[in-house]
């Protein structure tokens, strides 16, 4: 998508961080990343950076990084421009980000749903968790998305590099993972090629 709009120059975990230390409500480092802190080595190459947000807190991403240029990706992958104080609409999830109209895209987050203290996934209102037990914290304190709610976004359109993540943490879930991602990826997606190996 977009690939017209330009390159990708993705910021790392760290720089992430420092821009979002005084945003005063949580966020999570999800897809490829996640899973990554979660095994505990880099395993793979990431040619973009995923930031998970509640939607109820998108304006928060805004109020962080002024000055910035946002934009808005439109189902079914048209990116538009995201105005500043604009709530957007439920059926959009990702926002790009990039310091400036000619620098390469920096950052991408993620907008996920909330009920009171639960997160919601998107994929089936029924997969919800409480939102304080959907993160852990990685190295340098950094919070990123619990693996197996991971898993599970990527469990719906299998990828290459999907793959791959979901052979690294593997070995590394828990029976009480392994029976959430089952679950879930049930609920949301019927059959999975990954419910034969959990």
């Amino acid at each position: 998508m977009a690939d017209h709009l330009g390159p990708w120059e993705p910021e790392t975990p760290a720089e992430v961080r420092e821009h979002l230390a005084k945003v005063d409500v949580p966020w999570w480092i999800a897809g490829g990343y996640a899973i990554e802190f979660a095994v505990g080595t880099p395993f793979r190459t990431h040619a973009d950076i995923d930031i998970l947000l509640l939607r109820r807190d998108q304006l928060a991403a805004q109020a962080a990084l002024p000055g910035w240029e946002w934009w808005a990706a439109d189902p079914p992958g048209t990116l538009r421009p995201w105005e500043s104080g604009e709530t957007l609409p439920p059926h959009v999830h990702d926002i790009w980000c990039r310091p400036t109209a000619d620098a390469p895209w920096r950052l991408q987050f993620m907008l996920d749903e909330a009920d009171g203290d639960d997160w919601v996934s998107r994929r089936d209102p029924g997969i919800r968790r409480p939102i304080d037990a959907i993160g852990r914290t990685g190295p340098g304190g950094i919070p990123y998305l619990a693996p197996e709610i991971q898993l599970m976004y990527k469990a719906g359109n299998i990828r290459p590099k999907d793959q791959q993540d979901f052979d690294a943490m593997l070995p590394h879930l828990d029976p009480e993972e392994r029976q959430w991602l089952r679950t879930a990826i049930t609920a949301a997606y019927g059959t999975r090629p990954w419910l034969e190996q959990l």
